[in-house]
């Protein structure tokens, strides 16, 4: 089992806490930490004891791109423990998505009505549908008919999309998550909804070429992480597949563009949500 620091961060600006919140939490994404919630006043995160280092954050928070923001911090070591417990003093309500889709956790009380229940025991992985970029990502599934297709989530993290697209019938469904915390917590997660024909592999994209072509690839990572593995998505891509797209703002999506237009790629939709993007792709039509 892994210990874990709790990091609590608090700000004075006059800045918008949950914008502070969503770009401290790339900038803390980027050295290490795993995982976020946002509390009244600033925002909890969790990094594993093996990955912290004093001297990177304090730099990182030096150099935090947003100006006149002080942040303040108290850190607290967190053996392994029950991490439901955790989520649920940190307020993880369930999330909903019209009446087609609600996403909680186990310790909620079910509420009837939903096209599509799905259960999270998030632990320490990231996708509960707190988060925007999680959010969109199930909006661009929801109408999607995959019956009979075969979908990849890469960086699957709790394995929510997985799971949605299981329950709506894809035929073959491939999940992946390079952090063996999330890789476990994805194994749960599938068991609790009954979604066993999921196949969850650890690793990073270098798994990928080995797992065939599929109509449908998700892949909410980070700007830098999908910016590096595009070139390694197309070849998995069938003719007619999409590629959805998220974990990054709006004003990344020119990097993204060119990306995709060097890897025969277009961008087909975008959706936004307080700056964050999802965004659909396919092959140029020729």
């Amino acid at each position: 089992m892994m210990n874990y620091y709790e990091l609590i961060f608090t700000y004075d600006s006059t800045i918008e806490t949950a914008i502070v919140n969503d770009i401290l939490a790339w900038e803390l994404g980027e050295i290490g930490f795993e995982s976020f919630t946002e509390t009244e006043n600033g925002l909890s995160a969790y990094i594993r004891e093996a990955f912290y280092n004093q001297t990177i954050l304090e730099d990182t928070i030096a150099s935090f791109p947003l100006e006149n923001v002080t942040i303040r911090y108290t850190k607290n070591y967190m053996e392994s423990k029950d991490w439901n417990d955790v989520w649920e003093k940190n307020y993880f309500q369930p999330i909903s998505i019209g009446k087609e889709c609600i996403i909680h956790a186990s310790f909620h009380k079910v509420e009837p009505g939903y096209m599509y229940d799905i259960v999270i025991d998030p632990k320490m992985a990231f996708g509960t549908g707190n988060h925007e970029t999680t959010y969109l990502m199930i909006n661009e599934i929801l109408p999607l008919d995959l019956k009979g297709k075969e979908v990849l989530d890469v960086g699957c993290g709790t394995a929510v999309l997985a799971i949605l697209a299981a329950k709506k019938k894809a035929k073959r469904v491939v999940a992946v998550d390079i952090d063996e915390w999330a890789y476990r917590n994805a194994l749960d997660n599938i068991r609790i909804n009954q979604t066993a024909d999921i196949e969850v592999i650890a690793g990073g994209a270098e798994q990928i070429p080995r797992l065939g072509k599929f109509d449908v690839i998700l892949a909410n990572i980070n700007r830098n992480i999908l910016l590096n593995d595009i070139k390694v998505y197309v070849p998995c891509m069938k003719k007619e597949a999409c590629l959805f797209m998220s974990g990054f703002y709006k004003e990344d999506i020119p990097l993204i563009e060119d990306e995709c237009k060097r890897n025969g790629l277009s961008i087909v939709s975008c959706s936004e949500k307080n700056n964050w993007v999802a965004i659909k792709t396919q092959f140029v039509a020729t």
